[in-house]
């Protein structure tokens, strides 16, 4: 009798063993399973971010302009629009902008896939904050002229107004003397000048006199003025 009951008592052991081999494989295949879930939402999560940046940058591509609407071409400076015109080169047909600059005497054919080169006339704020750059100390560089006058002149071409006053305010002398300037030094500024006061009047709606007395007085060019008169 003894002998028997200890048969018994090592089969309900292995029982429980086996049990156990069980459970473990159960736990391995779930938490395989959840780690390939992250996998996937994370890899559908990085393929959504590209689409929403595309969305972001289509609305800043195309502006669309007026006739007589004031704009700026970066090489030539402020312009009004005196037509849209259409024309055919082959078989497709291209619509165009014909742009007048009235400083340069010069008719620009701007056509309308290539208006990035285009920006409309500033703000008032902008013109404002121009001032204000007119009014602070120019700053004095060291190196060649050579390799200033390509900064001033990439500044004056690039269309931008803080950059154009920036050159305007650099290249003020405070002095209509011809001794105290070089030639070409001379030939920036005024380009500078004329450009910035341009755009000055085209926002402002005022006369060449009015603009002209605001940035003289903001680059500290009233005493020359009154001198003259």
């Amino acid at each position: 009798m003894p002998k028997k009951k200890k048969v018994k008592k090592v089969k309900k052991v292995k029982k429980v063993k086996k049990s156990k081999k069980i459970n473990l494989t159960k736990n391995f295949k779930i938490k395989s399973s959840a780690k390939s879930l992250e996998k996937k939402t994370s890899s559908t999560g990085a393929d959504e971010k590209p689409e929403i940046k595309k969305i972001k940058k289509q609305p800043t591509e195309k502006k669309v302009y007026n006739l007589k609407d004031f704009v700026v071409y970066p090489k030539h400076g402020v312009g009004k629009i005196t037509a849209i015109e259409k024309a055919k080169i082959g078989e497709i047909d291209i619509q165009f902008y014909k742009i007048l600059v009235e400083k340069e005497k010069l008719t620009l054919t701007v056509a309308i896939n290539q208006q990035s080169k285009l920006r409309p006339i500033s703000s008032i704020n902008q013109i404002n904050k121009c001032i204000s750059i007119l009014k602070t100390k120019p700053k004095i560089k060291r190196t060649m002229w050579s390799r200033r006058a390509q900064e001033y002149d990439q500044k004056i071409n690039s269309g931008k107004i803080y950059e154009l006053s920036e050159v305007v305010k650099d290249l003020n002398k405070n002095t209509d003397i011809i001794a105290d300037q070089s030639y070409s030094e001379r030939q920036l500024f005024e380009k500078a000048y004329e450009r910035l006061k341009s755009e000055f009047e085209a926002v402002l709606k005022t006369s060449t006199e009015e603009v002209k007395k605001k940035m003289d007085k903001a680059l500290g060019r009233t005493n020359l003025s009154e001198n003259v008169e």
